[in-house]
């Protein structure tokens, strides 16, 4: 990973500015792996602030103060309701923990599988798309290489560096990072906090 700036600075003009302001990367990664899946499921389509007070109130409602399987699957609609957590994502979250408490779903082999394989794990599990996986890989498992196509932050990121006229769909985001490789995940991070820069006047 410590390569990879130095990488993208060489490959990727466009990237090389943003790099040069932000500074290092600072992936951080989420250790508790089925903590990290339902916390990815909880912030699906919401902006930061709002998904993160949700959390908040919903941590604060379980008796292990975390997002904890046991927990999740013991908590009632009324709890789940009154932290803001809509019923579809409710489903979600009690899936999972049931399926995990029940070791249908087992994080503890995924570091020895491929992006590929995991991917096609994790998307077994109800309310777990492609996008979710992709965070589970570079937030949980610091898989250096992965390029969530499907996240909007990432493309309107990719419009902007690219000087498109409108946001590219996965098939160009990929042929553009493809000098990224096989750092993408750190170029992703860069466009995310390219997004938070400042046009000049």
């Amino acid at each position: 990973m410590q390569a990879a700036p130095a990488h993208l600075r060489q490959s990727c003009p466009r990237l090389r500015p943003v790099i040069e302001q932000v500074g290092p990367c600072r992936i951080r990664l989420r250790r508790d792996r089925f903590e990290s899946l339902a916390r990815i499921i909880l912030f699906q389509q919401l902006a930061g602030p709002a998904a993160t007070a949700i959390h908040d109130r919903l941590v604060a409602r379980l008796p292990e103060q975390r997002l904890a399987a046991a927990g999740l699957a013991a908590l009632g609609d009324d709890e789940f309701r009154q932290a803001g957590v809509s019923a579809q994502k409710r489903g979600y979250l009690r899936s999972l923990a049931q399926l995990t408490l029940d070791r249908q779903v087992r994080f503890q082999g995924l570091s020895a599988r491929t992006d590929e394989e995991v991917i096609a794990d994790l998307t077994q599990v109800k309310g777990v798309g492609v996008w979710s996986a992709h965070m589970f890989l570079m937030f949980t498992l610091g898989r250096p290489d992965v390029l969530p196509v499907g996240d909007l932050g990432v493309r309107s990121a990719m419009r902007k560096l690219f000087e498109l006229d409108e946001l590219p769909d996965p098939a160009l985001c990929e042929r553009l990072a493809q000098p990224w490789r096989p750092y993408a995940s750190i170029a992703s991070w860069y466009c995310w906090r390219s997004l938070d820069i400042q046009d000049p006047g």
